[in-house]
């Protein structure tokens, strides 16, 4: 199969008639048109509602491939049946015939190499990746197996398949679990992880499929723009390249198709910010000013000095502010003096005091070395991970190192930036694999033009879903969830308890211990042993406590006591935001046709329900109104996060024409 040219006729056929390629030298599709009316027009279809794949549709497409002679034939011969169902495609990209035939030999390669079939539903969650959709599978279907077969069918017309995880682990573990699938075929697989070398990255990203984060590919790829790369017109590049004969190939060749594993997590919850590639500085923010800065924001009253916009994480001065705080001190670079710099450095320290709590969206971690004492590493709040070496920009994290006593690290300057709804728009074709979507199918569909389908289970769900508890306040939630846990844990079930955050994951487990009973934590101090602890989370009366385990993307495995007993019993502990979120979580129980139960066990004053009438938040503490009070939070919630990332890709854009037109006059 390596014998085969990088023929993209088909992948071209597939991204659609509005196709256009950038020009320049990296293989990527260029900018849609900037119309407001073509855009309107083209988000109006967003509207529609998500389809499901059809039951009659999946059982075609498993006969077309279970009728194929696959058993009896040898290595060689599967491989030519996937080049000619190649050949047949660049003809004609509908052929369904066809693409029966190349699912069929590489499903059969599947289960040689993997010891795996795929089952129908996957087949066709492979073919709609093809297509260039969003398959939304049911947690626990074979996510995985699915990526694989649609990411070695482009591969093998030539096209450089990148498959996108939430996290280094699952990138470096898919590829090595998959790599014998793509070997059989003659294709190479690789992956992309943190602390690699450059040099290692370039030759990861020109393998034939290449398993790499989110981050980290966004990283690259700003990596390269910082090098010229993508800059300039290809012809202009090239000759300048020629001339000057040491520029270095880009580290990403070609944006050709990407499938993104968990897309909701990746393409919706970790756009909320965008990525930022910077260096050290010295930066203006002197010790001594942010010591000032924070000692001020802790003197100031909510109400009388400033106001608290929660929802976007905003703070408002009130007039007069300043004049409440105490003097600057001496030494301080001149610009210190003037009120709006003032003004702007407080409005950061209040954010720094206000909305960003330690054990939720930072922990204080040792250092590498001993000197460095405790130092403030982020939280994802999405998967509930450390990000290392990861830092908030405009003096933020120094604040908040201020905030907490820690030795101050240095200042950054903004090298580079991209949102990740930018980026991914630059693929010829996208498609994504997750549990839930449906949620998010119209904001998917305005921002990456992806079109969400649903899928069947491939077995019918046998998960009990128990009644839903709203108690007055956490103290009393925690000896709720402990009772539930430890009675689960002793008719013999496996239990997963999901926290939001870091604190609340150690508020519970300090419960189970008043009662002497050993549980496991998984939260973003014990990253290292994540892949061990899921690994026995499926244990007979085992209790494990997890935070953000949705996106964790590791499958806990209900040894055969634990499902005779009823499987793995999940229990929420705090509904998130987004209702997508609850539902993965739930979808750890109950896979694949096994016996589970799940239960939401919350309190009144949880951080969702802040926002609610007084009314409706009395009623909650006595016990009532629950439904209610999680659909219209939530919907608000979401309503809040998605104007949040419009208007993170609108100061992106417009950051971007900035740049482009200062660019075209020096």
């Amino acid at each position: 199969m390596s014998s085969l040219a990088a023929d993209l006729r088909w992948l071209r056929a597939l991204a659609g008639p509005e196709f256009r390629r950038a020009d320049t030298l990296r293989d990527e599709r260029g900018a849609e048109g900037d119309q407001k009316l073509e855009r309107w027009l083209r988000d109006a279809a967003g509207w529609l509602p998500v389809q499901s794949e059809s039951a009659r549709s999946i059982a075609a497409l498993n006969a077309a491939i279970t009728a194929l002679p696959l058993r009896d034939t040898s290595d060689e011969a599967l491989t030519q049946q996937l080049s000619g169902a190649m050949t047949a495609l660049r003809a004609d990209a509908n052929d369904a015939a066809a693409l029966a035939r190349a699912l069929g030999a590489v499903g059969e390669a599947a289960r040689r190499k993997l010891g795996l079939w795929p089952h129908p539903v996957q087949f066709a969650g492979a073919r709609l990746l093809i297509t260039g959709r969003l398959a939304e599978m049911r947690t626990g279907e074979g996510k995985t197996l699915v990526a694989a077969l649609a990411a070695t069918v482009m591969a093998a017309s030539g096209a450089r398949v990148h498959v996108v995880s939430t996290n280094d682990y699952l990138a470096e573990r898919d590829s090595e679990e998959m790599r014998p699938l793509f070997e059989l075929f003659g294709l190479t697989g690789s992956f992309v992880k943190g602390g690699m070398e450059p040099h290692e990255r370039r030759a990861a990203y020109r393998h034939a499929v290449c398993y790499v984060s989110g981050k980290e590919l966004v990283f690259d790829y700003l990596k390269d723009r910082l090098a010229g790369h993508g800059l300039l017109p290809g012809r202009v590049a090239g000759v300048r390249g020629f001339v000057r004969g040491d520029a270095p190939e880009p580290l990403i060749p070609a944006l050709h198709f990407a499938i993104v594993d968990e897309a909701d997590s990746v393409l919706i919850d970790e756009a909320r910010t965008p990525m930022i590639l910077s260096q050290e500085a010295e930066g203006i923010h002197e010790p001594v000013l942010l010591a000032w800065a924070i000692g001020a924001a802790r003197g100031l009253q909510e109400g009388e000095h400033f106001a608290l916009k929660r929802a976007n994480r905003e703070v408002e001065l009130k007039p007069g502010t300043l004049d409440a705080c105490p003097p600057l001190p001496g030494g301080i670079r001149p610009v210190w003096r003037a009120r709006p710099w003032r003004e702007q450095l407080l409005r950061q320290a209040l954010t720094a005091l206000h909305f960003y709590e330690r054990d939720q969206h930072y922990i204080l971690a040792p250092g590498e070395k001993p000197e460095e004492g405790l130092k403030v590493q982020i939280v994802d709040e999405s998967t509930g991970r450390v990000m290392a070496d990861r830092s908030w920009e405009q003096g933020l994290h120094q604040l908040i190192e201020a905030k907490e006593g820690v030795k101050l690290t240095a200042g950054r300057d903004t090298l580079a930036r991209m949102t990740f709804q930018r980026f991914f728009r630059r693929y010829y074709l996208l498609a994504g694999l997750t549990g839930t979507a449906a949620e998010a199918a119209r904001e998917l569909w305005a921002t990456y033009r992806l079109r969400v389908r649903r899928l069947p289970t491939n077995k019918p769900i046998a998960r009990r879903e128990l009644p839903a508890a709203c108690f007055a306040n956490a103290s009393t939630k925690w000896q709720a969830v402990a009772d539930d846990a430890i009675a689960a844990a002793a008719r013999g079930q496996a239990v997963l308890v999901g926290t939001r955050s870091v604190e609340a994951s150690e508020a519970v487990a300090a419960v189970f211990a008043e009662r002497g009973v050993d549980v496991v934590v998984l939260n973003a101090r014990q990253d290292a042993e994540e892949a061990a602890v899921v690994a026995a989370a499926g244990i007979s009366g085992r209790i494990t406590v997890a935070t953000n385990m949705a996106g964790r993307g590791t499958d806990i495995k209900p040894d055969p006591a634990a499902l005779a007993a009823g499987g793995l019993h999940v229990i929420l502990t705090e509904y998130h935001e987004s209702p997508r979120v609850d539902r993965q979580l739930f979808g750890r129980s109950g896979r694949q046709g096994q016996p589970g139960s799940v239960r939401a066990l919350v309190a009144a004053d949880d951080p969702l329900f802040k926002t609610l009438p007084a009314p409706l938040r009395a009623a909650l503490a006595q016990g009532q109104g629950l439904p209610l009070a999680v659909r219209i939070a939530q919907a608000a919630a979401e309503r809040r996060a998605w104007q949040m990332r419009k208007q993170t890709l609108r100061q992106d854009r417009e950051l971007h024409r900035i740049i482009g037109i200062a660019g075209t006059t020096t």
